[in-house]
């Protein structure tokens, strides 16, 4: 697929990438492991970096979100970028600050979309400094 620079940020498609990751962002925070696993794409390709953990495969990730702990998981996004490549293509990145923590956490999110709706296939989580 060849993307042309008019189909990058067409805003019909930003603001459902926008829309599909407010969700993830309330799933997150309210600990909705269900909603978590449903956002993600369920295939043995998908993967998460986290901060501390290498996690390949839908089925890892899914027992990683299962097994963390539900409290401390509020945070602020003091920065978001998101783009749109065609219609079934994103990419969004956030800066992020939790409460009593100095250091500045990145996430990065490969969004596709697939017949039964957008899903991240690869995710990034690291913290900066």
């Amino acid at each position: 697929m060849t993307v042309q620079s008019a189909e990058i940020n067409l805003p019909d498609i930003v603001a459902e990438v926008d829309a599909v990751f407010a969700a993830y962002e309330k799933a997150l925070v309210g600990n909705d492991v269900a909603m978590l696993d449903a956002l993600f794409w369920n295939a043995p390709q998908t993967l998460r970096y986290g901060v501390g953990e290498h996690l390949y495969g839908f089925e890892a990730i899914q027992a990683f979100r299962q097994g963390r702990p539900s409290q401390g998981l509020a945070r602020e996004i003091t920065a978001r970028s998101v783009t749109t490549f065609g219609s079934d293509y994103a990419v969004a990145n956030i800066e992020f600050v939790r409460a009593g923590n100095p250091r500045t956490g990145r996430q990065t999110q490969t969004w596709v979309r697939f017949p039964e709706g957008w899903k991240v296939v690869a995710a990034h989580v690291s913290l900066a400094g």
